[in-house]
């Protein structure tokens, strides 16, 4: 299985939309689990890293390397 590549700040896209409608979710914390939060209501979601790889769909948006 492919590793898919991801960031902190990308826009992923997961497999089930969040119940307010929106399925863009923003990734703003990484480590053993990943917190996303949604970009429709700015709920936020801590999920363990390995679901979190499962239920990811595909990365809509990287986040480059901006500040530099």
């Amino acid at each position: 299985m492919e590793q898919k590549q991801y960031d902190l700040n990308d826009v992923v896209e997961m497999k089930k939309p969040h119940p307010c409608g929106v399925n863009r979710w923003r990734i703003i914390r990484m480590g053993m689990d990943i917190r996303i939060k949604c970009e429709g209501c700015s709920h936020s979601v801590l999920i363990p890293r390995r679901e979190f790889d499962r239920k990811l769909k595909k990365v809509l948006v990287r986040q480059e390397d901006s500040e530099a």
